[in-house]
């Protein structure tokens, strides 16, 4: 594939990682917000508790793609750069 189709490709990739980034973090929030009112109503949360950890896994996994892209895109930038005439 040519550099500035990749370099397209990696920068739509990006822009859904920020997404998805955007979205797992709304649901974290959603998450502690369900478990606080299942703690004030006296509800076992464990099962919840247990779901959010398992969403911020997820969401660390994907800034770690997201970092990944970056230094693609860096790196494609450089090596056209150097290929400039």
């Amino acid at each position: 594939m040519a550099d500035h189709l990749r370099l397209a490709k990696e920068h739509a990739d990006l822009a859904k990682a920020e997404q998805d980034i955007a979205e797992g973090q709304m649901r974290i929030t959603e998450q502690e917000l369900r478990i606080e009112r299942m703690q004030r109503a006296g509800q076992d949360t464990a099962r919840a508790e247990e779901m959010l950890a398992a969403f911020r896994e997820i969401l660390a996994e994907w800034h770690r793609h997201r970092q990944e892209i970056l230094r693609t895109i860096e790196r494609l930038q450089r090596a056209r750069i150097a290929n400039f005439p």
